[in-house]
C-alpha cells in the first residue's frame, strides 16, 4: 500500500450485522431504482435458476430408493441451493429475497410505489423463466428418465402442493422465506464469493428439508406436473399416477397454492426478517 499513512487497515473478516444491515439498505435502494428491462431480464434468469435447483432436487429425489426420509430431503435441500447460489453470485433477481427491500422503504429511502414496482415486475419476471424452463425439461422429455422416476417424483411433488390448506400453505411460505432472507442476509456479510456460497447452503438446505414453501420454486414444480398431466396421458396411465394428476389443475394452482405462499414468503422475508433488522440496526436512520 501507498499514500500519505492515513489509509484505513485492510479488513478481511466478514461485516458484522450493523453494517450488514447498511449493507441491505443501499441495496435496496439500487433494486428498487434499476430500470425495468435490467430488472425483467434478471427477474427471468432468477426465475430460472430456481428452476434448475428445482430440477437438481428431483433427480436426488427420484434416485434415493429406501433411503430414510430425513437424509433425502437433506440431500435434495442441499441440491437445490444451487438455485440461490445462482442468484446471488451470478447475478439475478428473486421476488423472495427482495422482500428485503423494505429495510430501504422502513428507513425512507424509497417509496411504496418503488417498492411494489420492483416486486411486480420481478415477480412475473421470475414467473416467466420458472415456467419456460418447466416447457424446455418437459420438452426434453426429462420426465422419462430413469424409468420414469424422474416424472413419477415431479408428479407427487405437485400434486402434494395442491393438497395444502390455506393457513397451512401461508404458514409454510412464511417459514421459507424467513430462511430464505436469512440466507440473502447473511451473504450481505461476505467479502468473496465462497463467503456467500457457505452462508446460502445452511438454510436453503433447511427449508426445502423440512417441506417449507417457495412461491418462485413452485413456478416451476407445479406447472412441470401439470404439462406431464395433460399431454402425456399414456405416461401417467402407464405409471398408475391418475390421482396425482387429477387433482393438478390452473385455477388449483393460483388458489390453493401460489396465493397462500406468496402471502407467507413477503410475512416471513419482509415482516419477520426485513423489518425486524430494521428495528434493531436502522430505525434511527429511518427517524432522522
Amino acid at each position: 500500500m501507498t499514500g500519505s499513512g492515513h489509509e484505513q487497515p485492510l479488513r478481511v473478516d466478514a461485516l458484522l450485522p450493523p453494517e450488514m444491515a447498511v449493507r441491505a439498505e443501499e441495496t435496496g435502494v439500487k433494486k428498487a431504482s434499476m430500470d425495468t428491462v435490467t430488472t425483467l431480464m434478471l427477474a427471468l434468469l432468477a426465475g430460472a435458476f430456481i428452476a434448475l435447483g428445482g430440477v437438481f432436487s428431483t433427480v436426488v429425489l427420484a434416485g434415493a430408493g429406501s433411503a430414510p426420509w430425513g437424509i433425502v430431503q437433506l440431500l435434495a435441500g442441499l441440491v437445490f441451493s444451487l438455485g440461490l447460489i445462482l442468484v446471488l453470485v451470478g447475478g439475478a433477481e428473486l421476488f423472495t429475497g427482495n422482500n428485503l427491500i423494505v429495510m430501504a422503504w422502513a428507513s425512507r429511502r424509497i417509496g411504496t410505489r418503488a417498492l411494489l414496482r420492483n416486486w411486480i415486475i420481478v415477480y412475473i419476471g421470475n414467473f416467466v423463466g420458472a415456467l419456460a424452463t418447466a416447457l424446455l425439461v418437459y420438452g426434453g422429455g426429462s420426465y422419462e428418465f430413469g424409468g420414469g422416476a424422474f416424472g413419477t417424483t415431479a408428479l407427487g411433488t405437485a400434486s402434494a402442493k395442491l393438497q395444502l390448506g390455506f393457513v397451512q400453505a401461508v404458514a409454510l411460505g412464511t417459514l421459507c422465506n424467513a430462511l430464505v432472507c436469512l440466507a440473502v442476509w447473511l451473504t450481505y456479510s461476505a467479502r468473496t464469493a465462497g463467503d456467500k456460497i457457505l452462508a446460502i447452503v445452511p438454510p436453503i438446505s433447511a427449508f426445502v428439508a423440512a417441506g417449507f414453501e417457495h412461491s418462485v420454486a413452485n413456478m416451476y414444480f407445479i406447472p412441470f406436473g401439470l404439462l406431464i398431466a395433460r399431454f402425456d396421458p399414456a405416461f401417467i396411465a402407464a405409471k398408475g399416477l391418475e390421482p396425482h394428476a387429477g387433482v393438478l389443475t390452473w385455477s388449483g394452482f393460483f388458489i390453493h397454492n401460489l396465493i397462500p405462499v406468496t402471502i407467507g414468503n413477503v410475512i416471513g422475508g419482509g415482516l419477520l426478517v426485513g423489518a425486524v433488522y430494521w428495528f434493531i440496526y436502522l430505525r434511527s436512520r429511518g427517524d432522522s
